[in-house]
């Protein structure tokens, strides 16, 4: 199988911008996630994120999570269960940073940082979405905006060692629901992997590197021309996997349909029209499920 996609963000600015675009078109067509190396964000502000997050998890959760999970006298597979410690932090439209418990002021602050660098990256990102699709510059970030801007918010996971990786995964198959997704992961501890061609294939850690994959409703939007791909996190007994995964997505009232340009040469609009929130609530109950009735349920329950 061919290598997986890493971009080298630096090479927009100078002769091999063309050759870049078409890079994360390939990687947008036939991955739906590809690695971003000099994105801009500085490395300081990502070694302290990554710091912060592993010492939160041992001073904060770890202890909780050997009490409340275990393995002890299960046989077989264990479908209905993530082997992951998290926590949510909310960017967009408002923060509840300061809200959420045993935080250090210093976490607090790095993930503020952090979140704003990646708000611009995930804005630069649609736009060159755009440009790649022939939608006006723009064109992306207004759809997602709704009245009250976007969704933006960040899970914060760790995936510890397992004695039964066998039994369970880290973080079962699944697509994301909203718009691009920017991570942050572990360059020691691997793990995550996506489906392509029926293969489950790494993604590779990267030190210092962000993984971008596409959501639901760039497929939608784009009309299947990009498309949304499942993925997992295998369960490791060879130490704890850190996880930032940040989530730009559309605001709760947004209204989500193909773009019409795209329409052109595949006249049959074939996704669905709705708004964000009512996709989100029924997401809510399928995420372990395939995508296509999730869409197909969408469209029974919108008639615009």
């Amino acid at each position: 199988m061919e290598n997986f996609p890493v971009i080298n963000l630096e090479n927009l600015n100078g002769e091999e911008r063309k050759a870049t675009l078409d890079q994360i078109e390939d990687a947008c067509q036939n991955w739906g996630f590809f690695e971003l190396v000099n994105h801009g964000i500085p490395l300081e502000v990502l070694d302290t994120v990554e710091r912060l997050t592993k010492e939160h998890y041992r001073r904060c959760m770890e202890k909780r999570f050997k009490e409340t999970m275990g393995l002890e006298g299960v046989q077989g597979e264990v479908k209905d269960m993530d082997w992951e410690s998290t926590f949510f932090l909310r960017h967009l439209p408002t923060s509840n940073i300061s809200e959420i418990p045993h935080l250090s002021q210093e976490y607090r602050d790095a993930m503020k940082e952090f979140a704003k660098k990646l708000e611009k990256l995930a804005e630069e990102l649609l736009d060159l979405l755009c440009e790649n699709l022939g939608l006006e510059k723009g064109y992306l970030k207004k759809v997602f905006y709704g009245s009250k801007g976007p969704n933006f918010g960040t899970k914060v996971a760790n995936y510890p060692p397992c004695p039964k990786p066998e039994l369970v995964k880290g973080l079962r198959a699944h697509t994301d629901a909203g718009g691009i997704i920017l991570l942050l992961q572990d360059d020691k501890v691997s793990g995550l992997q996506l489906l392509k061609d029926g293969q489950w294939v790494d993604v590779p850690p990267m030190r210092h590197s962000i993984v971008v994959n596409l959501g639901d409703q760039i497929e939608v939007i784009t009309n299947g021309k990009y498309k949304s791909v499942e993925h997992r996190v295998i369960a490791r007994t060879d130490g704890t996997r850190m996880s930032v995964a940040s989530f730009y997505n559309p605001a709760s009232d947004a209204l989500i349909y193909p773009a019409p340009p795209l329409l052109d040469t595949k006249p049959q609009q074939v996704y669905p029209k709705f708004v964000f929130e009512d996709y989100m609530k029924l997401y809510a109950t399928l995420k372990f499920q395939p995508k296509e009735p999730r869409f197909q349920a969408i469209k029974a329950v919108n008639s615009f």
